[in-house]
């Protein structure tokens, strides 16, 4: 089906992502995943060719207002490659956002230039050992000092992406108690700089996918904040973090079709070479079901996306909408994949393949930004339910 969401502009900006995968990520990449980390360097480079710090205005370095189709055509590249950035999207799709929309002139002064540039990755600490999706239940605490110059952070947090790559984290802290009326308000996002005195990094946590992506533990003791790196609102944090959940949602969705067709193309391109019975495994018409299942599962995945993108483009991207794509595209990215494994058979579990990569890389998209059932919670209340 003949998608309408691109222009020249964009698909000129793709053959420039494909090329400097197949330069620069793909040859290393088996040894990232090795490393279960990218180099810090390849931020530097995404920095140099310019896709760092989308949204940022001109003066502090950025392009200026872009429109999300750009870092939509990163993610599909990305998934045609069967590669990642590491945790790139957290920087630039996640918490950047945030930086954009709720920090003020000085703050965007000093932060900025620097993540424009590829010298400055983000994080961001919510998810800790007691609490995941009751973000109300967060238990690390930031009191203010007795000069009213500072904030003192203590607590933990855990699977924190990226955080060994990133020099500024965004820490969810609670700096007052939650009222009985309303667990969500005392919450406050603050700008912690990684190599603050107290900041410290636990376990490194071994995932069964995205292992090119760190994910660790963190632990802050007396970690020392000052009030002019507090982020929006002090005791907002929630209402804050709300902001972007759509935008975020909808990545992930874009992730799962993009990695679903990734898969169909790596078993099509297989079942075609493959001979079983003296024919290819493509020839026998189970083989051709299946593949005509998923593409036809992945095009209505693919035309979800395509109308959340251009919604996101005109700022109409509801929680709801967001939450039906992010739902339906990771349910769907599940079913394909392990159709598409399948039909590599024991090859399909071998490292060696792309497909057992991609396999065990979409897992989380069902967990991660808000798992399955919250998104289901999410739909069935705007249905009046």
């Amino acid at each position: 089906m003949k998608r309408t969401v691109y222009n020249e502009d964009h698909e000129a900006f793709r053959s420039v992502i494909r090329d400097f995968i197949a330069k620069e990520v793909s040859p290393h990449y088996e040894q990232w995943e090795h490393d279960n980390r990218v180099p810090r360097e390849l931020f530097h480079q995404l920095g140099e060719l310019g896709v760092m710090g989308f949204g940022i205005p001109e003066e502090f370095g950025g392009p200026g207002e872009t429109s999300y189709k750009f870092q939509t055509v990163i993610s599909e590249e990305v998934a045609r490659a069967a590669v990642s950035f590491g945790h790139y999207t957290v920087t630039t799709g996640i918490v950047l956002p945030y930086l954009l929309n709720i920090a003020d002139e000085e703050q965007k002064r000093r932060w900025l230039p620097g993540i424009a540039s590829g010298e400055t990755c983000l994080c961001i600490a919510m998810t800790e050992p007691g609490t995941g999706s009751d973000l109300a239940g967060i238990r690390t605490t930031a009191k203010l000092s007795e000069d009213g110059t500072h904030y003192v952070v203590n607590g933990a947090k855990t699977f924190i992406t990226g955080a060994l790559n990133s020099e500024l984290c965004v820490v969810v802290a609670r700096t007052s108690p939650a009222p009985a009326e309303d667990r969500r308000l005392g919450l406050t996002l603050l700008v912690v700089p990684t190599d603050s005195e107290g900041f410290a990094y636990g376990r490194k946590l071994e995932k069964i996918g995205l292992r090119a992506s760190d994910t660790s533990e963190l632990s802050f003791t007396d970690v020392r904040v000052p009030v002019e790196n507090v982020l929006g609102e002090v005791g907002q944090g929630f209402r804050h973090l709300g902001q972007n959940l759509a935008r975020e949602r909808l990545s992930i969705g874009v992730g799962a079709v993009a990695t679903a067709t990734a898969a169909i193309g790596f078993a099509k391109e297989y079942t075609q070479q493959r001979q079983v019975f003296g024919k290819p495994v493509a020839a026998f018409q189970n083989t051709k079901f299946v593949l005509a299942e998923c593409a036809a599962e992945v095009e209505a995945g693919q035309a979800l996306v395509d109308k959340g993108i251009e919604l996101d483009d005109t700022h109409e991207l509801s929680p709801a909408d967001a939450a039906k794509i992010k739902l339906f595209c990771t349910e769907t990215a599940a079913r394909v994949i392990d159709k598409c494994l399948q039909l590599h058979g024991g090859y399909g579990y071998m490292l060696e393949y792309p497909i057992a990569r991609l396999y065990a890389d979409t897992r989380v998209s069902r967990i991660y930004g808000g798992t399955s059932e919250v998104m289901k919670t999410i739909i069935a209340k705007d249905l009046g339910l």
